[in-house]
C-alpha cells in the first residue's frame, strides 16, 4: 500500500512539473515598419466611440472609459452639424465614433485633463437610451 501511494505521488509531481510549451507564444513587437498594420493603424490617430455634446463655445465627448475636451476646429463644427438632427434639445448628446488626436497639453480654453482634435468623422447616431431623461425646472 505505502508503495502504491509513493508511486502515485511520484507520479503527480512528474505530471504537475512538466513544461507545457504549447501554451507560451511569441510575441512579436507591433511597429509602423510591421507589414500586417494598415495606414489608418500607422499614423497614431485614436478610434474613439461615445456621447457628444457641443453647447455654447465648449465641445465634450464622453466615452465609456474617459471623458475628452474636444477642440473647436473646422471638423468638430461639421460633426455638430451632422448631429443636429438627433438632438431634440441644444443639450442632448448624441453617439458619435471618430478618429483624432488625443493630447494631455495645457489649454487656456479646454480645462480637461485629456482632449481630442477630430481628424476624421466615421458615424454619428441618435443617442442610446431616449427614456433616461431628467428634467428639472418644471
Amino acid at each position: 500500500m505505502k508503495k502504491l501511494l509513493i508511486l502515485f505521488l511520484c507520479t503527480s509531481v512528474l505530471v504537475g512539473c512538466k513544461n507545457d510549451t504549447k501554451s507560451k507564444k511569441e510575441e512579436t513587437p507591433v511597429s509602423p515598419e510591421n507589414s500586417e498594420r494598415t495606414e489608418k493603424q500607422s499614423d497614431g490617430l485614436t478610434l474613439l466611440k461615445g456621447a457628444f455634446i457641443y453647447h455654447g463655445d465648449a465641445a465634450v465627448l464622453q466615452t465609456h472609459a474617459e471623458i475628452y475636451g474636444v477642440f473647436v476646429t473646422d471638423k468638430m463644427l461639421e460633426l455638430n452639424k451632422m448631429a443636429e438632427q438627433y438632438k431634440k434639445q441644444p443639450t442632448d448628446m448624441v453617439q458619435i465614433e471618430i478618429r483624432g488626436k488625443i493630447t494631455n497639453q495645457k489649454d487656456e480654453k479646454i480645462l480637461w485633463e485629456n482632449k481630442v482634435e477630430i481628424v476624421e468623422i466615421l458615424s454619428v447616431s441618435a443617442p442610446k437610451d431616449k427614456d433616461n431623461v431628467i428634467k428639472l425646472g418644471q
